[in-house]
């Protein structure tokens, strides 16, 4: 059984960092996508950072490019996230497609099959 659990959220001031965590038990991720997705209070879910567990290659929504580095490693992915806005505030959620999916860095919440159960970052100005 597949199990996706985050990690590292919290509370950070604007212009802060906070570093997620996913870990994966249950899944080899032979290339396939794992990545983070976030919900704003009262909206949808956003993909925010994909990751190729293949060869390594990384997508960003533009709202984060230059400021979130999405990184993998065995079973692991991390968020590092630098320069902190309100608007971050977010439940993060960690996804995962199946094994030897061809990722395409789809951004789209319904090619993911697997999916934590979120951590809470909170931004204040």
């Amino acid at each position: 059984q597949v199990q996706l659990v985050e990690s590292g959220g919290g509370s950070a001031q604007a212009g802060g960092s906070l570093r997620l965590s996913c870990a994966a038990s249950g899944y080899n991720n032979r290339a396939s996508c794992m990545g983070w997705f976030r919900q704003p209070p009262g909206k949808q879910r956003e993909g925010v950072a994909i990751v190729y567990t293949n060869d390594g290659r990384t997508w960003y929504v533009d709202s984060v490019k230059g400021r979130f580095t999405i990184s993998r490693a065995k079973n692991t992915v991390y968020l590092q996230m630098n320069s902190l806005k309100p608007e971050d505030t977010a439940m993060y959620y960690c996804a995962a497609t199946r094994e030897y999916y061809y990722c395409d860095g789809s951004l789209t919440t319904t090619d993911y099959n697997f999916w934590g159960q979120g951590t809470q970052v909170t931004v204040s100005s």
